[in-house]
Parts: structure tokens; C-alpha cells; sequence
């Protein structure tokens, strides 16, 4: 998702993630095929294409589940279902769609604390979609169990997922006893402040 990061057009990144997909095939593995087709889908739902995304998503499962001990080089061994599911998460919240990605990126959550960075985002997006859908309470919580899994972080990623967080706290969040006891929490972390 680094192409995402850096600001790259998301049309333009889903077109490249969408042909690194249907490259050459005997070089697609299922997990680089899962992973590209993710890719894919993250781009389209910033572009708010929930169709192309929900499809995206769809044939990246679908490529995942054919993934075998041996069908991919160590490099993309890290892309599991955990992954997967962040990827879901990303998707339904940039889509607007926060239940779904409290329900389908829950399991990007389970960190075994091999990749914190990994774990900080799709926590990240499990608080924010939590406050969306209303239950700032959880969301303020979890949002706290990521800035914690932040501390050890030096990412200008981190920071970006730390400034949208606090800027999608609407005036009510903000007024709420919840948010005044989340606030002076969160002022320990590094990354709040």
C-alpha cells in the first residue's frame, strides 16, 4: 500500500496493482495474487468504487484460500489471512461501510507481535471504525491499545493514521466523558501528541 501512501493517483494504483495481477503466470503465486488484488481494492474503495472493491476483495480471498506450503517465496509469507482481513478493514472504512469493518478486519487484530506496524494500522482502523458507527467507548479503547502497540514505532505512516483518527472526532465525540477520559490517556503516547 506504499503507493497509496506516497500519494500516488488512486486510479493510476489500482491500474498497476490490477495488471501486476494478470501478469506473467508462471510467476503469479496465490498469496501474490491475493496480495495484488487487495492492493487493487484499496485503491478503488479510496475512490469510493464499492463494487470494483467488494470484487477486488472477493478474487483476493478467493486466491488466498489456494495458497499451498509451497506455492509462494519466503518474501510473501507474511501475507496471511490476518493481512486479508486488514485489508477488509481498510476497505470498509474507506468505503463508509464501519460495521462491516469492524466485523470483517477484527481478525487483523490478533497481532502475534512479529509485524507491530502492521498490527498498529489495522488496530487503528478497528478504533476508527468503532467511534463511526458510535461506540466511541470501544473505539477510544482499542484506539489506546494501538497508540501503546505506537510507541515502539518510527513510521510518518503511523503519524497519518493518528492525525485521521483525530480528525474524524466530531464536536459530540469531543464533549463526551468518554473523550475527556480518552484524551488524558492518550496524551501519554508519543504519537497523540
Amino acid at each position: 500500500m506504499r503507493e497509496l501512501f506516497l500519494g500516488i493517483d488512486y486510479r493510476e494504483a489500482a491500474t498497476l496493482a490490477r495488471a501486476a495481477s494478470t501478469g506473467p503466470a508462471a510467476s503469479l503465486t496465490p498469496t501474490l495474487g491475493a496480495q495484488f488484488r487487495a492492493m487493487e481494492a484499496r485503491a478503488l474503495a479510496r475512490l469510493g468504487d464499492a463494487r470494483g472493491c467488494d470484487l477486488g476483495l472477493a478474487e483476493a480471498q478467493r486466491q488466498l484460500s489456494m495458497r499451498t506450503l509451497d506455492s509462494d517465496p519466503p518474501y510473501i509469507a507474511y501475507f496471511d489471512e490476518v493481512e486479508l482481513a486488514a485489508e477488509f478493514g481498510h476497505c470498509f472504512r474507506d468505503l463508509g461501510r464501519s460495521v462491516e469493518a469492524t466485523q470483517r478486519g477484527a481478525g487483523s487484530t490478533i497481532g502475534d507481535g512479529l509485524n507491530n506496524r502492521s498490527d498498529f494500522f489495522a488496530t487503528m482502523v478497528q478504533a476508527e471504525s468503532y467511534t463511526t458507527q458510535g461506540e466511541i467507548g470501544r473505539g477510544f479503547d482499542i484506539a489506546l491499545t494501538a497508540l501503546q502497540l505506537g510507541e515502539s514505532l518510527k513510521s510518518a505512516r503511523c503519524v497519518q493514521y493518528v492525525w485521521e483518527f483525530q480528525g474524524r472526532i466530531t464536536s459530540s465525540m469531543r464533549a463526551s466523558i468518554e473523550y475527556r477520559d480518552f484524551e488524558e490517556r492518550a496524551r501519554s503516547y508519543r504519537l497523540w501528541n
